[in-house]
This record gives structure tokens, C-alpha cells and sequence, in this order.
């Protein structure tokens, strides 16, 4: 995730930052360009087309079909944000409860190898979460008093969420915490298990194809219709005007993939690796 101070939002006007759109759409802008030269020689050279032409009257169709796409697009924007937000809530609740966690295991144990159980074991929820969202591999680790031997073709943040619940459960059954606070810490690892549901309801359901599909095949050909009408009044000025309309409006349907799966490494996914390091952080002070 790329962190700006965004109170001097007129520096980063004239920054010359590396933009993996103009990256992706560099082969096709160029061509737009290029077709758009080439519609309007056409028009005004070679056919010697004047404004008296019914091709001119196509922008008609334009002002009405561009209230359309940009009210498309908003939705999708908005839509693709609101999962980038409601993932960095999820992980901001897990922050809260892995110290919730570890206040309580932190007052109510006594034995310093139960405590250095947790110790370990609390942050690495969050660790194995960020590695299980982007599909890492996890090799086998071994823990100080801690056999963390996770099997990387089970679900691997359920094994560290049933460990933590066996520990919990072997106290109880020792008398080492009472019923209530079996209680207590349960709902507390309840709510790791319901952050992860919830990431992973995120980024196992993308935008429904048919409706990505038709917007990205919307902008093509509103773009592609642009030069026939605005040749006449633009000349060949109508390159870079259709070019950087297709740039602004295909960079807001790229903005909209890049953050509705926020658990990738794309510049603006959510540093979950940087949050499940603050939260081991947390806890070793805690504990």
C-alpha cells in the first residue's frame, strides 16, 4: 500500500510516478490513437466530409450514452472500495482482538510457559491469515515450546485457531481458568475464525463476470464511435482528446480490479504483512 500525506495533494500533481496503468494501456492507447487519426483523415481528407454530414450528429448519442458509463462507473468504483474498506476493518478487528486476547491470557495466566504459548501463538493467527489470503506456502516452523507443524493442504488459519482453542480447553480441564473465562476467551478466538470467513468471502467472490465484461466492452466502443462525430469540430486535435478520454476511463475501471481483491500485492492492497507484524508487536508486549 502506497502512504502519501494527502494535505499536499498539489505535489503529487507534478510527481512522476511510475503508473501501472499507463504501463497496461500503453500498446492499446496507442492505437486509439492512432485509429483516431486515421477517422478523421478519412472524414476530412480523403472523403472531404463537411459538418453538413449526418456522421456529425452522432454526438447526440455520446452526451446521453456518457451519462450512462459514468454512472457505471461510479457504481463499480464504489463498489470495488467498499470490499477494500470492509477488508481493512476485518483486519483492523483482528488487531483489536488479538489484544483483547492478550490482556486477558496475560491476567488471568500465571505460568510463564503458558504464557510464552500464547505468546507465539496469537501473532502467528494473523501471520498464517496475510500467508493463507495471498496463497503463500508455509514451511514447517518450530516454535520455542510451540510444535507449530502446520499441513499446508489443510486449512492452515483453522489448525492455529484450534490450537489456540485446545490450549485454552487443556486449562480449563486442569482448573488453571474457570468456566466464565472459558467463555470469555472462546468468543475471543470465535472472532478469529468470523475475520477470516469474512476475507475470504472477499476475495473468493469477485465482480460478476458478465457485468465487468460488459463495462469494459462499453468503454471500447464508446471510445471507438468518439472520432466520427468530434473530427469535424476537433480536426486531427481529436487524437489526443479521444486517446485521453479512453485512458481516464479505462484507468477508473483498472483502479476498480486493483482494489477489489485487497489481500494481493498490487501498490494499493491492504499491508496486511505490516498489520500481523504490529500485532505481534502488540502482543509480545502484552504477554
Amino acid at each position: 500500500m502506497i502512504s502519501y500525506n494527502p494535505k499536499i495533494w498539489f505535489t503529487y500533481i507534478f510527481s512522476l510516478h511510475q503508473s501501472k496503468s499507463i504501463k497496461e494501456f500503453s500498446p492499446i492507447l496507442l492505437f486509439v490513437g492512432l485509429y483516431s487519426g486515421a477517422i478523421a483523415y478519412l472524414e476530412l481528407d480523403y472523403f472531404k466530409l463537411d459538418e453538413t454530414s449526418h456522421v456529425k450528429n452522432l454526438f447526440v448519442i455520446h452526451i446521453t450514452l456518457g451519462f450512462v458509463i459514468s454512472l457505471l462507473l461510479a457504481y463499480r468504483i464504489n463498489s470495488a472500495y467498499d470490499r477494500w474498506w470492509e477488508g481493512r476493518k476485518l483486519w483492523g478487528a483482528l488487531v483489536n482482538n488479538s489484544r483483547n486476547l492478550a490482556i486477558k491470557l496475560s491476567v488471568i495466566l500465571k505460568d510463564e510457559k503458558d504464557l510464552a504459548y500464547f505468546r507465539k501463538l496469537i501473532p502467528s493467527y494473523a501471520s498464517m491469515l496475510n500467508k493463507h489470503l495471498k496463497d503463500e506456502e508455509t514451511s514447517m516452523q518450530l516454535f520455542d515450546h510451540v510444535d507449530l507443524a502446520l499441513d499446508n493442504h489443510k486449512h492452515r488459519p483453522n489448525q492455529i485457531a484450534k490450537m489456540l482453542f485446545q490450549k485454552i480447553n487443556d486449562l480449563y480441564v486442569i482448573h488453571k481458568i474457570s468456566g466464565d473465562q472459558l467463555i470469555i476467551l472462546n468468543n475471543e478466538i470465535q472472532s478469529f475464525t468470523d475475520i477470516c470467513g469474512a476475507c475470504e468471502r472477499i476475495k473468493n467472490t469477485p465482480i460478476p463476470y458478465s457485468y465487468s465484461i460488459f463495462i469494459k466492452k462499453f468503454i471500447f466502443i464508446f471510445v471507438l464511435t468518439l472520432p466520427f462525430p468530434y473530427s469535424f469540430t476537433l480536426g486531427y486535435y481529436v487524437i489526443p482528446v479521444v486517446t485521453f478520454i479512453f485512458f481516464v476511463l479505462a484507468s477508473i475501471e483498472l483502479i476498480s480490479e486493483e482494489i477489489e481483491d485487497p489481500f494481493g500485492y498490487d501498490d494499493n492492497d491492504l499491508p496486511t504483512k505490516k498489520i500481523a507484524e504490529n500485532i505481534k508487536k502488540h502482543v509480545e508486549e502484552l504477554i
